[in-house]
């Protein structure tokens, strides 16, 4: 009999939930810890699919959970700094008298929006179908397409990165106790101390021991904040041949005609 069949079951939601950063959680919906593949659970009896949208075709699944913030590790202000976006999500329903059974796969894939009132929050689930939606191919572009370091760039990132500590923050705009120069911008900073650790932003501007940064900090930058620069690329074809000798993988098309060839007439 199927833990959801019977006038009486002992069916509970289990949540895995994994962060782009790598912390991860553990919920059921009951009232006791539950242990299954190896992993506990911890008792989350408010934490509750608001909607579950389920096809049989290609469409995208979707839902929506609506929970208390009553464990330690899923706070309120970890939600509100965006702590959770974007992390895996994996929902099954299993019978909470017979752990090592069979489960339900419910849904799979990633968190969206996430929104806290109060000593509840809700939060957008997206399902792996969902990149079906992506393009296919990409488009064409003069600028490099991929992300710099990663697997299609293969910049060796070792020895691009040095850290510092914040002395002053007014806005989006740090001042740091080091000076670095024009190579971090476009580059990538992360807290890695304060409320804000483990966020990042994109450096806009440097001078000198100055950084302009993309995002203001959700959360109060304190002084002595250590934080983490990367190097940046500006994407030009130019920037990846004589800076970074990488011309073999660049991901884009710098000698490809604009959309301004037909209005070109000789003598131009």
């Amino acid at each position: 009999m199927g833990i959801a069949e019977g006038e009486l079951t002992s069916m509970a939601l289990c949540w895995r939930l994994e962060r782009v950063d790598g912390a991860g959680i553990a919920l059921a919906s009951h009232d006791q810890a539950l242990v299954r593949d190896g992993i506990s659970f911890e008792p989350a009896p408010g934490m509750m699919p608001a909607s579950i949208t389920r096809s049989l075709g290609l469409e995208a699944d979707s839902g929506e959970v609506a929970g208390a913030l009553s464990s330690e590790a899923l706070d309120s202000e970890d939600l509100a700094l965006g702590r959770w976006n974007g992390a895996r999500a994996k929902l099954e329903a299993v019978d909470w008298n017979d752990t090592e059974g069979s489960a339900i796969a419910l849904l799979g894939g990633e968190i969206g929006t996430v929104a806290v009132d109060g000593d509840g929050f809700t939060a957008d689930l997206h399902g792996a179908a969902a990149r079906l939606a992506e393009a296919v191919c990409p488009a064409t572009s003069a600028e490099c397409r991929a992300s710099f370091g990663d697997k299609k760039c293969r910049v060796d990132l070792a020895g691009r990165s040095l850290r510092a500590s914040v002395v002053e923050a007014v806005d989006g705009t740090l001042t740091l106790d080091r000076q670095i120069d024009d190579r971090f911008v476009l580059g990538r900073l992360r807290y890695m101390s304060g409320a804000n650790c483990g966020l990042t932003t994109i450096i806009l501007a440097a001078d000198g021991a100055t950084v302009r940064i993309r995002d203001l900090p959700r959360a109060a930058v304190e002084f002595g904040c250590r934080i983490e620069l990367r190097e940046g690329c500006d994407k030009r074809f130019e920037t990846c041949v004589t800076r970074f000798g990488n011309a073999v993988n660049f991901r884009g098309e710098p000698h490809l005609p604009g959309n301004d060839l037909l209005t070109r007439y000789h003598g131009a």
